[in-house]
């Protein structure tokens, strides 16, 4: 056992054997120099050269070391294999009383949760032994312990990448949902069963498969009330939001998350540097549809917060989700347009055209294009009804007042806050240390 504990001792038994390796060839050669003093080449024989002893001995000593290093290596990989399926044994042993069973089976899985941890081999030779059944049936279990014990095994088995796909399905088609959904329908859990339901939710919804499987159960639900409810700086509050976003990405979850009342949560987070990225993307999901943007333009002084992530300076990230968003809303309604005006939306726009990122650079040029059509409002004819007319209605300089020409006014504000947000970047660029 001591042999597999990790990494560490792997790389130190590998340093070991290339140490002695180069002992061994420094040895060859130095042995090897002094016999090409006196070695006389023979022209009649051209193999017979002052170099060839010593590299035969070097050639047949290599050949040797990999060997016996396959062999070794080979003896390591029967002995892991070994102890795999010892601990499956264990999960799958019912021939042992109700509690020292149970007791076996969380030392077990715990074990399990070890192996699995770095080793993608490990990973998917235990899915192959039958690991994941037995550690699901744990959950049915009454005791928080082995609960936990058995999620961590589970969340483990299923980290990974493309490879490990195959055993993110198979705990989905094992029926890992279902159990997790059970011990939602409980009540109360302890938290500790809480936070590693949320981490498996968060491994398993980075299947696209498995998206729509986790979406139409009591997932998003679950999550939604574990977001409002875990504290700021928490890890279980990150693993929430990464959770939501990975559901988010399914079209058919995006009007779930939305009749949650995830929305106004999603607002209120803002400001949270910890999640505020996450949070933007999923609303960069939810503004795609028309029941989301009505969602987050009835929601408190959500352009006000919107706005004011534009001039996060240091978050080009954020920056450029949050002006997604203002585009998103701005392109679809007229109403839109004048709350984001009437917010003092332009002069952070313009201030990010001009030393956001690239994308952030072309959103907000976007957003001001859109902008020029709020001085329009759609009026209908006394005559008919469905022919519309365009009259002019209000100025978009700020201060209330009328004007009959819209594209002037527009011009004018257009101008104004060019020349306050340059003088402001320059003021700023001054400060600057020389």
């Amino acid at each position: 056992m001591a042999k597999f504990e990790g990494e560490n001792s792997r790389s130190v038994l590998d340093r070991l054997r290339s140490i002695k390796i180069e002992e061994k060839i420094a040895g060859v050669l130095v042995c090897g120099l002094p016999r090409r003093r006196n070695f006389k080449v023979s022209r009649k024989n051209p193999k017979n050269s002052a170099v060839s002893p010593p590299l035969e001995r070097l050639w047949k000593l290599l050949e040797v070391e990999m060997s016996d290093l396959e062999l070794d290596e080979a003896e390591m990989k029967n002995e892991q294999l070994a102890v795999l399926q010892s601990a499956v044994r264990i999960l799958q042993a019912y021939d042992s009383e109700e509690c020292e069973r149970n007791r076996s089976r969380k030392e077990a899985a715990m074990e399990l949760r070890r192996l699995a941890r770095n080793d993608a081999s490990a990973r998917e030779t235990l899915a192959m032994l039958g690991a994941i059944p037995p550690l699901i049936e744990m959950l049915d279990s009454d005791q928080a312990d082995m609960q936990v014990a058995s999620l961590y095994a589970i969340l483990n088995l299923g980290i990974g990448g493309f490879w490990i796909c195959r055993n993110k399905s198979a705990i989905v088609a094992a029926g890992a949902v279902e159990k997790m959904n059970k011990l939602i329908d409980r009540g109360s859990i302890a938290r500790s069963v809480s936070d590693a339901v949320i981490a498996n939710f968060l491994n398993l919804s980075a299947l696209d498969e498995n998206k729509e499987i986790i979406g139409s159960s009591r997932a998003i639900a679950f999550l939604v009330e574990a977001f409002r409810a875990v504290d700021f700086g928490d890890q279980a509050r990150l693993d929430t939001i990464r959770a939501i976003l990975n559901l988010a990405m399914s079209p058919d979850n995006v009007p779930r998350l939305i009749a949650s009342g995830l929305v106004p949560d999603l607002m209120a987070a803002i400001g949270d540097m910890q999640v505020s990225e996450k949070v933007l993307s999923v609303l960069s999901f939810i503004v795609s549809t028309a029941e989301g943007r009505t969602a987050i333009s009835q929601t408190s002084e959500s352009f006000l917060i919107l706005i004011d992530v534009l001039n996060w300076s240091d978050s080009p990230r954020c920056q450029e989700e949050a002006s997604f968003v203002l585009l998103a809303m701005a392109q679809r309604s007229f109403l839109h347009r004048r709350m984001m005006i009437e917010t003092g939306i332009v002069s952070s726009l313009l201030e990010l055209a001009l030393i956001g990122s690239p994308l952030a650079q072309y959103r907000a040029a976007g957003i001001l294009e859109w902008l020029k059509l709020a001085g329009e409002e759609i009026a209908f004819d006394g005559e008919s009804e469905d022919r519309p007319r365009a009259r002019v209605t209000e100025a978009m300089a700020g201060e209330g007042r009328e004007m009959c020409d819209d594209r002037r006014a527009v011009s004018q504000l257009v101008q104004q806050s060019l020349l306050l947000t340059t003088t402001r970047v320059l003021r700023r660029a001054n400060l600057l240390p020389t």
